[in-house]
This record gives structure tokens, sequence and C-alpha cells, in this order.
């Protein structure tokens, strides 16, 4: 099913998950999955992916210095069970996200559903950018988080 994910940035600094998590929950706001990386690996694909394809943005030195100044950000990326209340609350403590749509999926833990799922976006032909899940006991099922390249398709043959 499609949902909506949050990315933002957030200071790579003690305290500041403690925050963000403060924030959503002292608003109700329950985060359903999340993934945290370190903002300079982010800086880096966009990068390269910019040469890939002839678009850049900026010269060679220009994104050197962004890499080594976003090591200082996590970039994350999350949903939550209130989308709308989320983006609010961020906006109004000044943070830097965006929003875009990806394919969340319950999935039975268990060896294989992981396989048949991502064979299923290969055999359409729908390359995912990046997956993150999760997993709260052997007997429940897992949340697991696609980021298509082709979003309609992926929602036609995923929507449950």
């Amino acid at each position: 099913m499609v949902r909506t994910e949050i990315s933002l940035f957030l200071k790579n600094a003690p305290g500041e998950l403690g925050k963000l998590a403060s924030l959503f929950s002292d608003q109700g706001i329950n985060i359903d999955a999340m993934t945290i990386q370190d903002a300079s690996s982010y800086v880096q694909k966009l990068f390269e992916a910019r040469g890939k394809s002839l678009k850049r943005i900026a010269s060679v030195a220009s994104y050197n210095s962004m890499r080594k100044d976003s090591a200082q950000f996590a970039l994350i990326r999350l949903l939550v069970d209130q989308t709308d209340a989320a983006i609010d609350l961020l906006s109004e403590n000044d943070y830097l996200f965006d929003i875009l749509p990806v394919i969340a999926i319950k999935l039975d833990n268990k060896p294989g559903s992981l396989a048949e799922i991502a064979s299923k976006f290969g055999e359409e032909g729908i390359n995912i950018n990046y997956v993150y899940g999760s997993v709260s006991s052997p007997d429940e099922k897992c949340l697991f988080v696609f980021c298509p390249e082709d979003i309609e398709l992926a929602s036609k043959i995923f929507d449950e």
C-alpha cells in the first residue's frame, strides 16, 4: 500500500533523536518505521547520480565540501501513523524535511517472504532505490518499506 515517507536531516549530535521522538510522542504520533544514516553517504550518492545523468548542479569541489559538512547531519526516513500532523509539527519546529510516496507492505516473518516481494518488483521491471524493514517478534508480521523508481506501477501491483 502507498504511504507517505518523511525524510529529514537531523543534527548528528547526542540528544537530537530523543528531541524528535519526544516531539512526536508529546503529540501522540507513533513512528511505524524508521531508518537513519549518515547524510554524507546520501550526498555522495546524489553526486554519483548527477554525474551519470550529466545534470550536476555543483562542481566536484563543492560536492566534496557538502559531503564533509553533511557528516554533521543524519538522514532520517520514517513512516508515522499521522502524517499530516507530523508534517505540521516538523514545519512549526523548523525541521528541514521532504515527503515521498513509498510502498509499505506487511510480510510474514518467515524465510522467503522478502525474496517473493523483491522478485515481484524485478519481474515487473521496477528498480528498488532503497528498502528498510522492521520485525517486532517471530510471530508477528514484518513491515517493509520500499522506495521504487516507478511508484505508480508499483502501487498497482502491490495494492492491498
